[in-house]
This record gives structure tokens, sequence and C-alpha cells, in this order.
């Protein structure tokens, strides 16, 4: 047995010495050596309904996770929770060309099928899981507010921890399985109430409601993995309805990807805020003033990594991270009074729209399924940066509204203005 500063139960102590297998003890070294790394001295019960993980996408280099996920199957090591994943990389659906898909296909998600057979043994929610908003009404994997999680999926850790108020580090791919299935994850961090105080405190000072991911992007790369206090968003938000979640989720995702953020307050909005408010704010936090201008050099610091920076696009990505339903209803009326205004029937960019499976279904049981149809904007499930991480797909000039699909690959981010202009009446 190997040495430990762990403070553990009787139960978890066991587990380590086998009590539930080697299969099982090998996992809980495992998350005790995590825990270890960041200080943690203690292990608490992971006690949401369901878990989420990130890996989705059967990746043919994945091959030690593959036999990672045997072992557990064979060992009945499974999750205690049912739980979903991230998106899907393929949709045929999605524009692609003949090489594009002989790499997709046979070199880079070839084990897909494989993969998908092994999560459903695992304890996977049901067939079709597979988005990065799980908590989605739709989707039904809303965790409440003090739950402690084992999650990992970069947007939906920070959403859970900050719109919902739940618990939940920003694991890794596997670590998030591990947790799940030991039924325990070490104390630190965002679990801990110190862990959970603002170091930063954020003004809002534009003159007009700031682009989300703008404005995400802009917290990010200056607070980077710290926790901020957002103060005077709520002039624009209001209180935490359907349009503020919508508008959370994708601030919180661009938060997450160009810094590091695992949780933020908002003054008057988020649950923990409007319970404690300023209590939240440790004691000589840094001040950081967001106006129009600092949003404007924010903007104009992106690089354009296009090979020809004046290339007409060829394809634009919603929806990473997932579209709501609210959201996909919204997108509509925009496209087709855009489409009107500019004289013309279709999008004249090929356009695709990504949601969750089961909130794609929601809405094509609404008028608003066909409409949408009707404007030549696609319909899918997939993960955009699953998409673009193919070689021929970075050659692309791909257009989003996207801050975290603009950080990892070689799409060009524009406003959500920007992008309906484009899409509606051309690209520049």
């Amino acid at each position: 047995m190997f040495e430990h500063h762990m403070n553990l139960t009787e139960e978890q102590d066991a587990i380590l010495n086998g009590s539930k297998g080697d299969t099982m003890a090998k996992v809980m070294e495992t998350m005790i050596r995590y825990g270890e790394l960041f200080g943690a001295k203690s292990l608490v019960p992971v006690t949401s309904k369901y878990n989420h993980l990130v890996t989705s996408f059967g990746l043919k280099a994945l091959g030690p996770v593959y036999d990672l996920m045997d072992q557990l199957i064979e060992a009945g090591a499974l999750s205690k929770q049912p739980f979903s994943a991230d998106p899907r990389p393929l949709d045929k659906n999605v524009p692609s060309s003949f090489l594009q898909n002989i790499v997709f296909n046979h070199f880079m998600y070839s084990k897909q099928d494989f993969y998908e057979g092994q999560l459903r043994k695992l304890g996977l929610m049901e067939k079709d899981a597979f988005t990065c908003t799980c908590y989605m009404d739709e989707v039904g994997n809303k965790p409440e507010q003090g739950e402690v999680l084992s999650w990992s999926e970069s947007s939906a850790v920070v959403y859970a921890n900050s719109v919902l108020g739940a618990r939940c580090n920003r694991n890794s791919g596997i670590i998030d399985l591990m947790g799940s299935v030991v039924g325990y994850v070490p104390y630190f961090g965002l679990l801990t109430d110190e862990g959970r105080k603002a170091t930063w405190i954020v003004e809002i000072k534009t003159t007009k409601k700031p682009e989300a991911q703008l404005l995400g992007s802009a917290i990010g790369m200056k607070v980077m993995e710290d926790v901020p206090y957002i103060v005077g968003l709520d002039q624009w938000l209001g209180e935490l309805d359907e349009d503020a979640r919508t508008y959370l989720k994708d601030f919180g995702a661009a938060t997450a990807s160009n810094g590091a953020v695992g949780l933020y307050h908002v003054d008057h909005i988020t649950p923990e805020a409007v319970q404690q408010g300023r209590d939240l704010i440790a004691e000589g936090a840094k001040t950081y003033v967001i106006d129009d201008a600092e949003l404007q050099r924010v903007y104009d610091s992106y690089p354009i990594i296009w090979k020809k920076k004046d290339a007409k696009p060829k394809l634009c990505f919603m929806g990473c991270p997932h579209m709501s339903l609210n959201q996909l209803m919204t997108w509509t009326e925009r496209v087709e009074q855009g489409l009107k205004d500019a004289g013309n029937d279709k999008v004249v960019i090929p356009t695709v729209f990504t949601a969750a499976p089961a909130v794609i279904k929601k809405f094509e049981e609404t008028p608003y399924g066909e409409r949408l149809k009707k404007t030549g904007v696609i319909l899918s499930y997939i993960c955009p940066l699953m998409y673009m991480n193919n070689p021929l797909s970075t050659s692309m000039p791909v257009i989003t509204s996207s801050n975290k699909l603009r950080t990892y690959t070689s799409a060009r981010y524009y406003t959500d203005d920007e992008i309906l202009e484009q899409i509606t009446k051309g690209g520049r």
C-alpha cells in the first residue's frame, strides 16, 4: 500500500485496502493521489444524482483509455450515478469534404461506436445523453445548490458552480469518472467555502449590455483561474430568468476557456451572491473595470490565423457551448428577419446551429423547427471543436460567435450581430 496523508473514513480506508476489489482500490488510490497534489486532507461524498464526463469522442489514439474502461467494466466498477457526456464529434448532416470524412472516420474518430458502447455499460443516462450543456431542463442533469459533483467539461463546471450553486472542481477527463465510480472526491478548491471567495471585483461600466462571449473572454484573460465577483451586470440581466441563464451559459464558457475560471459570482443574480452578497469577496481583492473601450481592446486583440485574412467564410458554427431552446427560437426569428432585410431566402454561408439532442427534439416539436429549416440553417448535435480539430478543417475560413471555439481552433470570432449580417447578407 502506498504512503499517504489523507484523513480517511473507515469505509474509504477499507476500499483502499481492497474491500471492494483491486480495481476499486486503484480508483481510490488515484483519487487520493490526485487530491494530495492540491493539498486536500480528506475526501467527501459525491452527492449529485447524475455525473457528467468530458470524454465522449472515439479518438483512435485513446487506446489506454479504452483499456481502462474495459478494466472498470470487467470489475463491475461502474458509475454510482448515471451520467451524461460531452457531444458526439460527427454528424453526416454537417458539411464536410470527401477527404475530411476520410480523416474523421478512419483516422480520428474510428472508435466512436466502440466507445459509446463502453459508456453505456458504465452508466450513460440514455443513448443520446451527449452534450456540453447537460444542465438544460430538456436533458435532465441539473444539480441542486450545494450538491458535490465529480464533473468535467469547463463550461458545464463553471455553470454548475456559478448559476446553480453546486460544488465542483475543474476535473480532467477520467478523473471525473473515477470520482463517480468510487463515490468520493478530494476536498479542496471550489468545494470549500474559502475556495469560493472572490479575489477579484469586476466592475461593469458599459453603456449597453455587453456581448456575453466578449465579456467572459475579457474577465477570463484577466483573472485566469481566480474567482471574480461581478458588479453592475445585474442592470443588464435583471433577474435569473431564462434569458439570463442563457447569457451566463455563454459568458461562463468564455471565462473558462479564455482563462480557467471555475466559479464566478454576479451581484444580485447568482444564488450565492444573492444569499451572501459582498461577504463573498476576500480581503485584498483586486479590481478590474470593464467599459466600452476595454471590450473593444479585447476584441481587437484577437489574432486572425486564417491563411488568407480576407477570405470569404465557408462555414459558420453557432453553439459552443450548445444552444438553449430559448436561443434556437430567438435565433430563428433573427435569421428570418435578417434574410428578409437582405432580400434572401436562405443563409448565404453554410451555417450550423448545435444543441443537445434532447433540446433539438423539443425544438423540432415547435413551429420554429420548420421555420429554421426553411432558412437553410443546419441543426446538429455535434461538438464544433471536434469538427475543427480535423487538420483539413483548420485551413477552412470558419466564423463563430463562440469565444471557446475561437480560443481552441482557427475559427474567427465575430459578435452575434456581425454573424447575423454575414450569414444573411454575405461574408466579408
